[in-house]
């Protein structure tokens, strides 16, 4: 009413907002905020503040390739333990039975692969290594049998679940029989020619990557393995992982020093190498020795003079001679210089041993070997059968397995657009058949062989 100039509609308005505040006024609301305020303030004083939690630009940190880091590959090769202890737990010390990893529902079907890896072992003797090992096959022919080696899709196979680091081809002329070791310790059986689920099955004799296997060319049931710190002997006809030789260093390559393979010279993360007699009881090496290496990645035993052996490591490659090694010293009897950069590996050629081939992070032969931190490292290695020619994994595009003459010519790349889309870095050749076995970083195997 004290409002004339205002239409009926607004004064009814102003009257609304004049009662509305004299309720809210009544309330004292104000005073309630104010001293809610205050409550809270005085709490506050009494407790530690949490910390701030970071951006996650701070916490996450980008992955970048060691290609564009500019880190030598050798950082990557010091062994580290699994990431995983709960989901793989330690293997003990000591004779390990040999049953897979999941017994209950694979134990009759790994008796069926372990009978068949005892059968076919049986019927290959030492002489039988003797003839093999000298075998060359005529050139021309040599050539053709490799167009004649193919892969299909039953020959593919996930035999372990990590990252493949060592594989070993069994001698036998019956069957395919492959073995495979991956970066937990893992070792994958598989029977090529067993279409069927049960054709392969995985043990757990290591705690730490298999670096190194080779089946023994006096007794094929046996299958040494080597790890970071044993070396094992897998005895089908006993169904045991014996133990060969523990070390507190970190073990890295191994070979046999005679064909009874009785004794083995073994190669160290550290440098030095070690001789193991099988023969002697317990589980320490018989020599240990200084080779003035700053890390020993392979071992190779010459295959005619046996007290030969060669060594690579870092961007050395030096042969020496077993019989005069020495706690330190030690002098090599030869060394092959020219390499710049890291050398995963060199071995011997098989026949005469006149040859060596190597591996290094150079890309010599025009050769991509720079695998990166996700692929184990290439290792050439030579064909048993053809005393000048070598098989290697490639980083080509399609993913391929290269064989090279001794001269540098690229003599054939196995692939298959449809079976092979993933780089094989470590790969073994049957000592006696046309029989390629190459390992790729998922777990994987492809057998090429003639139709």
């Amino acid at each position: 009413d004290g409002y004339p100039q205002l239409s009926a509609y607004e004064r009814k308005r102003l009257k609304n907002i004049t009662e509305n505040a004299k309720f809210f006024a009544a309330l004292k609301l104000h005073e309630s905020a104010a001293r809610l305020h205050k409550i809270a303030t005085r709490r506050q004083s009494n407790v530690t503040k949490r910390p701030k939690p970071k951006k996650a630009e701070e916490e996450t940190v980008r992955r970048r390739s060691m290609r564009l880091q500019r880190v030598e590959p050798s950082v990557l090769e010091v062994p580290t333990q699994p990431e995983a202890e709960e989901e793989y737990p330690q293997v003990p010390a000591g004779p390990l039975p040999m049953v897979p990893e999941n017994l209950v529902k694979n134990s009759k079907l790994t008796e069926e692969l372990l009978a068949t890896w005892m059968k076919i072992s049986e019927i290959v003797s030492s002489l039988f290594f003797s003839f093999i090992t000298h075998i060359v096959i005529i050139f021309s022919r040599y050539q053709n049998s490799l167009s004649s080696m193919v892969l299909s899709e039953d020959n593919v196979r996930k035999v372990v679940q990590n990252r493949i680091c060592s594989v070993a081809i069994h001698p036998s002329e019956s069957l395919i029989f492959v073995a495979a070791g991956d970066k937990y310790g893992h070792i994958g059986l598989w029977n090529v020619d067993c279409k069927g689920e049960e054709g392969a099955h995985v043990f757990a004799p290591h705690n730490y990557s298999v670096n190194c296997m080779h089946f023994s060319p006096s007794n094929p049931a046996h299958l040494l393995s080597l790890s970071h710190d044993v070396l094992r002997c897998g005895d089908v006809t006993r169904a045991i992982f014996d133990e060969i030789c523990r070390s507190e260093e970190n073990l890295s390559s191994f070979d046999f020093l005679e064909e009874n393979a009785s004794t083995a010279i073994v190669g160290y993360w550290n440098g030095s190498v070690a001789v193991v007699d099988r023969r002697t009881p317990g589980t320490s090496s018989e020599l240990s020795a200084n080779i003035g290496f700053k890390i020993t990645r392979t071992v190779h035993v010459h295959p005619v003079n046996k007290q030969y052996f060669v060594a690579a490591g870092s961007v050395d490659v030096r042969i020496y001679d077993v019989r005069y090694l020495k706690s330190d010293g030690n002098k090599p009897v030869s060394t092959l210089n020219g390499h710049t950069k890291s050398v995963a590996s060199a071995y011997f050629s098989p026949v005469t041993g006149n040859r060596v081939v190597t591996v290094c992070a150079d890309d010599k032969l025009r050769h991509n070997n720079n695998t990166g931190r996700w692929l184990t490292r290439f290792r050439a290695i030579w064909d048993p059968k053809q005393e000048d020619c070598f098989v290697v994994g490639s980083m080509a595009r399609p993913r391929q397995i290269e064989v090279y003459q001794d001269t540098g010519k690229l003599l054939h790349s196995f692939y298959n657009i449809d079976c092979l889309g993933s780089v094989c870095s470590i790969n073994v050749v049957h000592p006696s058949k046309n029989i390629l076995a190459g390992g790729n970083s998922s777990g994987r195997l492809h057998v090429f062989k003639e139709q």
